[in-house]
């Protein structure tokens, strides 16, 4: 068959590149449309209860995750000249379009009675009339425990203010201009006043994080290409096989990202990683089908038998390397994450289109150019090269009890790093420890204990039920014992709001900043109750924190990012307490937000990816049964191929590598790729024992000799291209990258020590009852 298909390919070559040329085309204007995505809550599929619970908040209340906030430290901050200027920077920050509104201390209110009507009014506590009294101002704003904790903290001396930014700005490209347009107003400040300005909130964490994805596959791509044309060039010698390589992976990436907006995905995360992916998984097909083609043509000196050769001997290794590969990714398709389905469909889909481009291109090219010089295959007999493959040689005939016991060593020593393994993730786990983003959340974490979304709904499953006097004193009883928690800062309800106006109702008094009693509760309940003007403060309020009804109230609380591990602790520990106020027979409490969407998603991601592996293992090896027919190979390969990953595994437990979603998805990928090597391996055995008389001694020596050189520098190749990964400023990327790294180097060590030892080990094993036929089956060696 794979005759045939070499044939086909060299009779129609130049119908087949205007046709490659032609899909590439149009594959290249639908990768110019792609776009980046700013939606990070599409780890968990759709009809997860927790994902289902957002939702029906979001659409109840709106959108959690549009505040941005911006902070200072400073004793001067009611200095006049610092506060003017600070009031002009809420002012100027107001005036940008996609602004909502800005939550600070120069555009705060109080709440006065009139002593006439005996009706609360709202007045701002910064005037026009007012800004030059600085004194007065901040008298008044001390005066109002509403603020305190939230708007400033009177302990360090650090003031806040909280942007609420347009939903739909923020689900757009247009969300990095505006968070660049907010930051660089602010910065202007802070360098007059020679101070430093902190920057937080999700708004801002995701433009940053959607703007590095961008900048970094575009640095990964350059990176990825520049590095594999420098091995490629030491190991081929020839410019013509360095450019065919580098315009097979070039199709190869112009066709991932096209597939991305063909079928309506947008750049996230782990999309951004398949173009880098594609160079570096694309350029072995090129190593393999080249090698192929020189020794061949080093054989009998003829080009066109050569191609030929090459197509019909690796066509097949190709074919499921790139399978298993296709595989390793592909199986993210079955998960209900989207964002795993998007990533392991392109990534799958991809892996086998660049085999099929370099399937057609490179024999179709190289029909048309001159045969290999002698400087060009001088590689073949490099001196260092056999001289590294003979030692290797060497120790696996004469050392192989020091390689079993190394193996058994090293794996019992990786067991024990397993079990020291954790599994813990943060909301922005991916971001660098010593970036100014992460340094400024950990500012907000320390004097305002953090700005992550927490939010607890209370539905009294009656009309009117969230205004009672009993519910709002339970909702208040709850503010006070999250405030226990260090983890746990400022909590906004509608409850918040009323013992404002219960200060207000008594002069202003701040130790009436309290819950109504029943004598003073008759007061408050008409504004609660009102219909009137829906612009009158408590109206605004009620419409932010109950839903029409008045039904249903939420508690909304600003917390730390305190990762998977602690957050579900510190939720089972708030749980009872809400429970005990809110009896599960009267009230519907729903815990959501943010935070709790992403400790899901963690979680969710974590477990599709182990099951992941799991599927790709039954599928990689299914495809080894298919192809070698072998029990016995298929046990040795599974072998060779679980070291590897069981010794990154270790390392990760001994150095403190934890569990996540960026280092769970190396297994797979890592799985999908390092079978490749052990394909590679055992095809080159198969077809070499009939050969050699079924001289399994011999057949190992020759095949380490043949399929080393390849191994060698394809593993080099893909070593330096997930390497490239390291780079990244996302601590996940940077994971992925060294890690498969490490994994791919461990599977090539093993695949050219530890799978040939077991193979002659095997066969004095077996050779005594049944003679060679336990590595072939009698039926398909006359298919060899």
């Amino acid at each position: 068959m794979w005759h045939r298909i070499a044939a086909f390919v060299i009779k129609f070559r130049v119908a087949l590149l205007v046709l490659l040329l032609a899909l590439t085309s149009v594959m290249g204007y639908y990768a110019s449309k792609v776009e980046l995505s700013y939606e990070f809550t599409n780890a968990i599929p759709t009809d997860n209860p927790k994902y289902l619970d957002y939702q029906a908040f979001r659409k109840q209340f709106g959108e959690d995750g549009n505040l941005m906030v911006i902070g200072v430290q400073t004793k001067d901050f009611f200095n006049k000249e610092f506060f003017t200027d600070y009031a002009k920077l809420v002012a100027d920050l107001e005036k940008i379009d996609a602004v909502e509104n800005v939550l600070s201390i120069p555009g705060a209110i109080n709440l006065v009675k009139d002593t006439v009507t005996g009706q609360l009014k709202p007045e701002k506590i910064v005037t026009p009339q007012t800004i030059n009294n600085v004194d007065s101002i901040r008298s008044t704003f001390y005066n109002l425990p509403f603020y305190r904790g939230f708007l400033y903290n009177p302990e360090t001396g650090a003031y806040l203010m909280a942007l609420r930014i347009d939903k739909k700005i923020l689900n757009s490209k247009n969300r990095t201009v505006v968070v660049k347009q907010i930051v660089a107003i602010a910065d202007e400040f802070g360098k007059k006043h020679q101070i430093e300005m902190h920057y937080s909130g999700l708004p801002l964490i995701r433009s940053m994080m959607a703007t590095q994805v961008q900048e970094e596959m575009k640095m990964f791509l350059i990176l990825s290409f520049v590095l594999t044309a420098i091995i490629l060039a030491l190991f081929f010698r020839s410019f013509m096989a360095v450019l065919a390589s580098m315009i097979v992976v070039a199709v190869g990436v112009i066709w991932s990202v096209g597939t991305i907006t063909l079928l309506g995905f947008k750049i996230t995360l782990l999309t951004a990683l398949i173009p880098p992916l594609i160079v570096v998984i694309g350029i072995p097909n090129c190593v393999y089908f080249l090698n192929k083609y020189h020794s061949e043509y080093n054989l009998h000196q003829n080009k066109m038998k050569a191609l030929m050769r090459m197509v019909d001997r690796m066509g097949i290794v190709t074919l499921f390397t790139n399978l298993t590969a296709a595989i390793g990714f592909g199986v993210f398709f079955f998960t209900k994450s989207q964002l795993l389905r998007e990533f392991g469909l392109v990534a799958g889909v991809n892996i086998m289109a660049i085999f099929f481009i370099s399937l057609v291109f490179i024999p179709a090219l190289f029909s048309f150019l001159p045969p290999p010089a002698g400087r060009h295959t001088s590689y073949l007999e490099s001196k260092w090269m056999n001289n590294l493959l003979t030692i290797l040689t060497n120790w696996v005939f004469s050392h192989r009890a020091w390689i079993y016991g190394f193996t058994i060593v090293i794996c019992i020593l990786s067991v024990m790093g397993i079990m020291r393994l954790n599994t813990v993730g943060h909301i922005v786990d991916d971001l660098p420890k010593d970036a100014k983003v992460y340094q400024d959340l950990k500012f907000f974490e320390k004097n305002f204990r953090g700005v992550m979304p927490l939010e607890i709904v209370i539905d009294t499953k009656k009309k009117n039920g969230a205004v009672s006097l009993p519910v709002l004193q339970k909702v208040d009883e709850l503010n006070v014992y999250l405030k226990q928690f260090p983890e746990i800062g400022h909590s906004l309800s509608v409850v918040e709001g009323i013992k404002f106006a219960r200060q207000a109702f008594y002069d202003g008094d701040s130790s009436s900043y309290a819950v109504p009693n029943m004598f003073d509760g008759a007061f408050i309940q008409p504004y609660l109750r009102a219909k009137g003007d829906k612009k009158s403060t408590f109206n605004k309020l009620l419409n932010a924190f109950m839903d029409s009804t008045k039904q249903k109230t939420r508690l909304s609380i600003s917390m730390a990012d305190v990762g998977s591990k602690r957050l579900p602790v510190l939720l089972d520990s708030i749980r009872p307490k809400t429970y005990e106020l809110f009896d599960s027979s009267k009230y519907n409490v729903t815990f959501t937000g943010t935070s709790i969407v992403f400790l899901e998603g963690s979680r969710f991601i974590i477990n599709s990816l182990r099951d992941s592996l799991i599927l790709a293992f039954i599928m990689i090896f299914g495809c080894m049964i298919l192809l070698f027919r072998s029990w016995r190979i298929l046990l040795i390969s599974i072998v060779i191929n679980i070291v590897p990953l069981l010794i990154t595994a270790g390392i990760m437990g001994w150095v403190g590598i934890p569990i996540k979603p960026s280092t769970v998805l190396v297994f797979s990928v890592a799985l999908g790729i390092t079978i490749d090597v052990t394909i590679r391996f055992l095809v080159n055995f198969k077809q070499e024992l009939i050969r050699h008389d079924d001289d399994i001694a011999v057949t190992v020596k020759k095949t380490i000799h043949d399929t080393g050189l390849s191994i060698i520098y394809t593993s080099l190749i893909l070593i330096a291209g997930f390497g490239v990964f390291a780079l990244s400023d996302f601590d996940g990327t940077k994971s992925l990258g060294y890690l498969t790294s490490l994994t791919l180097l461990l599977a090539m060590v093993a695949n050219l020590t530890l799978q040939p030892a077991f193979l002659l080990w095997m066969e004095k094993v077996v050779r005594k009852n049944k003679g060679p036929e336990w590595l072939i089956e009698e039926d398909d060696k006359e298919g060899v």
